[in-house]
């Protein structure tokens, strides 16, 4: 192979999917080019717990062009009801409202719509429970939280710490439900073709070897029965990187009216009771430190809801497991199965709420001693995992701290609140939190190179662009990997045609699926020497990593802020936030800012605006659209900057990176309460803050 003198990972490259993605040429999942396709609309339960009684569906059978109407009393028995949420029109029973109940299949979106409104069903309503609370009688420890994690932990003398403290704090946040709401709703198209015996899904998912080993058993096909096809996507932050009902319901649709292609596209609405959400938490955390700052105990514990037809338990305590030395401390999570949509993953489950929770606690630790934050977090930093005892792979929290502190000019901060005028009158203040995120390399990934008759290598992957920026980053991995230019790499990735990939999720996809790339790199030129001819090919894969064994592997950040908050109406901005991160190597500057400025956009929302509110009475989180459930838009956006230290870490993988997609939100929430209260005075533990809260509480 020819090689280049400049590396190419860390080098700043165009979006290779720029040009398609702004003129509107690159095809979500309903934008493909089908043939006369036929359209479904699902009619979802208008109870959240009962049993259906009647359909009455002649008004709908008559509406011009339906070609199926399918309920659980017609629709075709899948293979296994193991998992709840796939057994979808198998049942009269009613586990929570908005689950799909029926499907019209139709000519048109209009009269497939029309059909579905006109059907009506019958319930057998019970009383429900919807309501996330503390002294649930049903609460329970699961066995364990999201992915694999002990329920609970202990470690040292808790008590003895709290009580030989020189400063405590003792305090209860919460933090509402929230809906990923990716700017494309999640999609299936769906194509049965009897004489190959074959079902084609385009889907809007971040999996699609995900999809593909979900469907085909369900509906006793083998997995090369099934086609998953995902070139680009419009977003999921999570929700879509597993499969949801609607993926069954497309294929129960599909199957019922062969030979055509249906699409199925949930509307906006109908996302709040599919396709996941991140649960609310109620977390209590106690810190204990001696009067230096140093922590003496930590408690964390955690209570979250989930669906009682299947369990997700976020793992919203694990980061208080190992962000901070302490002599002891006591993790805990408690769920309670409630008659609701059921949780899933979204942008660092766990994390996000754990880090707001912890960060604004070692802020509230801070002001009791009269120290700096940021000084307070440098005195906790750990030489080792507090978890594992392992040494870290790389660890720079102090780092990031230190550089942003300089850069944000930190120094000039009034620690205590002070009530400061800023411009206009309002009140400014600033404020830090911490960020972490583990680094995850998930095994079973596949990649194979081929060299063509042009010179050029292909490269195929069955990995999927979430939005991210994999189309270029991960060709740009290839690139250094096979020593060539980046213009002779042509990267195929987002179908099961290609080699099996994991999610595109945890902030995985560059480091799992690069890793399977360079594996085959060197297998490429082991075989084939560095001059490999056309028609030379190789494969390659992800393994366990050995090093995890001996190294704990994270990335870290510090986030920081400044308000102003207008003392008459409580009204809050943000003029400026700076994050600083060491997240390994840097694949693609450009892409990689954007995803860092993405992350502390969205922590942003999570901190001022985005809530998901259930009424109780009906079981429906009623603000289910964008007028509604408030996000950050362009207007609350002022100075953002993203800064990033230079890691070698060795040991995390081949190309040294850690991920980027998920640690920019991590952290930015706690900031940004912390720096309210350095604001006002006032103390807000109950996520989103609001001008009426900090009103009621006596700004």
């Amino acid at each position: 192979m020819a090689t280049v003198q400049q590396r190419e990972i860390g080098t700043d490259r165009e979006r290779r999917d720029g040009p398609a993605k702004v003129t509107g040429t690159a095809p979500y999942a309903a934008e493909h080019p089908f043939t006369a396709p036929a359209h479904a609309h699902p009619v979802q339960a208008t109870v959240a717990r009962g049993t259906i009684t009647a359909i009455d569906t002649e008004a709908a059978s008559a509406v011009p062009g339906v070609l199926a109407i399918l309920t659980h009393e017609n629709a075709e028995r899948l293979a296994s009801d193991e998992d709840k949420e796939f057994w979808v029109l198998q049942s009269p029973e009613v586990f929570f409202r908005g689950q799909f109940v029926a499907v019209v299949v139709a000519d048109s979106a209009e009269a497939a719509r029309e059909a579905a409104e006109s059907i009506e069903v019958s319930y057998d309503a019970q009383d429900h429970d919807v309501v996330l609370r503390t002294d649930h009688p049903d609460l329970y420890a699961p066995e364990q939280v999201n992915p694999a994690y002990p329920t609970d932990t202990e470690d040292g003398d808790v008590e003895a710490g709290l009580a030989s403290a020189a400063a405590t704090v003792d305090a209860t946040y919460t933090t509402p439900a929230y809906h990923n709401n990716p700017m494309e709703p999640h999609t299936t198209v769906a194509r049965w073709d009897e004489a190959t015996r074959h079902l084609t899904l385009h889907d809007s998912t971040q999996s699609v070897h995900g999809v593909r080993e979900l469907i085909a058993p369900l509906f006793g096909l083998e997995v090369e029965q099934v086609s998953v096809i995902a070139p680009h996507i419009g977003g999921g932050f999570g929700s879509k990187g597993t499969p949801h009902a609607h993926d069954v319901l497309a294929s129960l649709a599909a199957r019922a009216t062969p030979g055509r292609d249906v699409k199925l596209p949930l509307t906006r609405q109908m996302l709040f009771s599919i396709a996941g959400y991140r649960t609310p938490t109620v977390q209590r955390l106690r810190l204990a430190a001696d009067a230096e700052g140093h922590l003496l105990a930590l408690v964390h514990d955690v209570w979250e809801q989930t669906s009682r037809i299947k369990e997700f338990a976020e793992q919203t305590a694990v980061v208080s497991r190992v962000m901070y030395a302490s002599r002891a401390r006591r993790t805990s999570h408690r769920l309670a199965p409630l008659d609701v949509p059921i949780p899933s993953w979204m942008r660092a489950p766990g994390e996000n709420p754990g880090m707001y929770a912890g960060e604004c606690a070692i802020d509230e630790l801070a002001i009791a001693l009269g120290m700096d934050p940021v000084e307070l977090r440098v005195r906790n930093e750990p030489t080792v995992d507090p978890q594992t005892g392992k040494p870290y792979s790389s660890r720079n929290l102090v780092a990031c701290l230190r550089l942003g502190a300089e850069r944000f000019g930190w120094a000039d901060r009034e620690h205590a609140p002070s009530r400061k005028r800023g411009p206009g009158g309002r009140l400014a203040g600033t404020g830090v939190a911490a960020s972490t995120y583990p680094v995850h390399r998930l095994p079973g990934s596949e990649a194979a190179i081929d060299v063509m008759p042009d010179g050029r290598y292909r490269v195929r992957i069955g990995a999927v662009d979430l939005g991210t920026g994999t189309w270029t980053a991960l060709a740009q991995v290839a690139a250094e990997a096979l020593a060539v230019p980046l213009e002779q790499v042509d990267l195929r990735i987002g179908d099961t045609s290609l080699p099996h990939a994991s999610v595109a999720g945890g902030s995985s996809g560059i480091t799992t699926w690069g890793t399977a790339i360079y594996d085959a790199a060197g297998n490429l030129r082991d075989r084939h020497g560095h001059r490999p001819d056309p028609g030379a090919s190789a494969t390659g894969g992800t393994g366990d990593n050995e090093a995890a064994e001996h190294y704990a592997m994270h990335a870290f950040g510090a986030q920081f802020v400044a308000v102003e908050v207008d003392p008459d109406t409580g009204e809050i901005t943000v003029p400026r936030a700076l994050g600083v991160f060491a997240a390994g190597r840097i694949v693609n500057p450009r892409t990689a800012r954007s995803q860092f400025l993405g992350g502390m956009t969205m922590g942003l929302s999570t901190a001022l605006w985005e809530q998901s509110t259930m009424d109780p009475v009906t079981g429906h989180y009623v603000n289910h659209d964008f007028a509604e459930y408030h996000i950050a838009t362009c207007a609350d956006i002022r100075d953002l900057e993203a800064e990033w230290i230079e890691e070698n870490d060795p040991h995390v993988n081949p190309m040294g990176t850690k991920g980027i997609g998920e640690i920019g939100i991590v952290g930015t929430a706690a900031a940004v309460a912390n720096a309210i209260h350095n604001a006002t005075g006032v103390r807000i533990r109950d996520l989103p803050i609001t001008p009426d809260k900090l009103l009621r509480a006596g700004l």
